[in-house]
């Protein structure tokens, strides 16, 4: 999907009378997810179990460094 067609498809999601920033964070959080989606898809990403152990070691046991 091109990105116009992308930003026509959210148009029609939308209430008739939204506004402009709802427009805008709709926008942003759909680039975002494209985002994060290409990552995934080129291995840039963390294992859930080094973030849940990252975690734990800063915010449970108090040693954040």
């Amino acid at each position: 999907m091109t990105a116009k067609e992308t930003v026509r498809a959210l148009l029609d999601r939308l209430a008739d009378d939204c506004t402009l920033e709802e427009v805008l964070y709709h926008l942003y959080v759909a680039q975002a997810a494209g985002d994060g989606v290409d990552d995934a898809a080129a291995g840039r990403v963390i294992p859930h179990e080094e973030v849940a152990a990252d975690l734990r070691r800063k915010w449970v046991l108090g040693s954040a460094q």
